[in-house]
């Protein structure tokens, strides 16, 4: 392919070379920060306040906290709640017993969660859908109404006033079932499918293939259940009555008299008490969001 060029153009020669570019239009700043931060930042700083608060109110005096107006910075750093809790012979036990049943009930929630989860989301059997949706029908039956018939089924049981009081009625839940449904839903089939062709059996799938790619949906499960279950106080106050198996929540109430409440205590004590959840949701926090994200209302 030849290029023209007009007689015009031969006797000026060559166009000169400037090294400069071609000019371009004036290039747009991006912003160090998103504009949302401007709403986030102030809500962020509201939702924070009420821990600032309590972490400062666990270093102040009784008579600071009792003051009025209230005291909004500690004259001096008082650890002596930090020292009542900590010193109080049953704190540990109840430390330990909220830590079991979180556990055991977060370990139950991941394995019985997972196989309902999964077998829902792939498995199609006579009345699947008639019993997921009375499953999830459960969701929104307060617990008011469940209170007393879970009671006398413990009772029968001969788990009250035991851990296994607080863990038996917590060991799956409809939620957790559903949120590995919706997330089993998102994944391509043709994986699965390999394998099965490889003859791995369902169970195999989904350990092998299925739960490795499901961490998301895992450790949201897992801190939510951890929450839930650390947090609780209306069912240990329910279904326990010796003070050995006070849960950590359920012991905290002690610290409040008829008469006289030391308040520095009970302000160290819900700090020592968040402490846990707190470092468990930072620690899972991309993963929770990613799980939120991803896993949707599909099906």
């Amino acid at each position: 392919m030849t290029t023209h060029v007009t007689p015009a153009r031969k006797a000026a020669g060559p166009a000169p070379r400037t090294g400069r570019s071609p000019v371009r239009g004036p290039r747009a700043r991006r912003l160090p920060f998103s504009p949302w931060h401007l709403v986030l930042a102030p809500l962020a700083l509201a939702f924070a306040l009420p821990l600032l608060w309590l972490l400062l109110s666990s270093v102040m005096t009784n008579a600071e906290i009792n003051r009025f107006p209230p005291a909004l910075w500690p004259e001096s750093v008082d650890l002596g709640g930090y020292r009542y809790v900590l010193g109080n012979a049953m704190f540990p036990r109840w430390f330990a017993n909220s830590l079991v049943v979180s556990a055991v009930a977060v370990l139950s929630n991941l394995l019985l969660g997972s196989l309902g989860g999964y077998a829902f989301a792939r498995m199609r059997f006579a009345g699947s859908r008639v019993l997921l949706g009375l499953m999830l029908a459960t969701m929104v039956i307060p617990f008011q109404l469940t209170m007393i018939p879970t009671f006398l089924v413990m009772k029968r049981l001969g788990l009250i006033d035991t851990l296994g009081a607080l863990i038996v009625p917590a060991l799956v839940t409809p939620f957790a079932v559903f949120l590995f449904r919706q997330f089993f839903l998102s994944l391509p089939r043709e994986m699965e499918e390999a394998a099965w062709i490889d003859g791995c059996s369902r169970l195999r799938v989904l350990c092998s293939i299925v739960l490795p790619l499901a961490r998301p949906a895992l450790a949201t499960v897992a801190v939510l259940t951890f929450l839930s279950t650390w947090n609780d106080l209306t069912w240990p106050l329910i279904a326990i009555n010796h003070d050995t198996q006070y849960t950590l929540q359920l012991g905290l109430t002690t610290f409040q008299g008829q008469h006289h409440t030391r308040w520095s205590a009970v302000m160290a004590g819900n700090v020592v008490t968040v402490l846990p959840v707190l470092v468990a949701f930072l620690l899972a926090q991309k993963t929770f969001i990613q799980s939120l994200t991803s896993s949707g209302l599909k099906g």
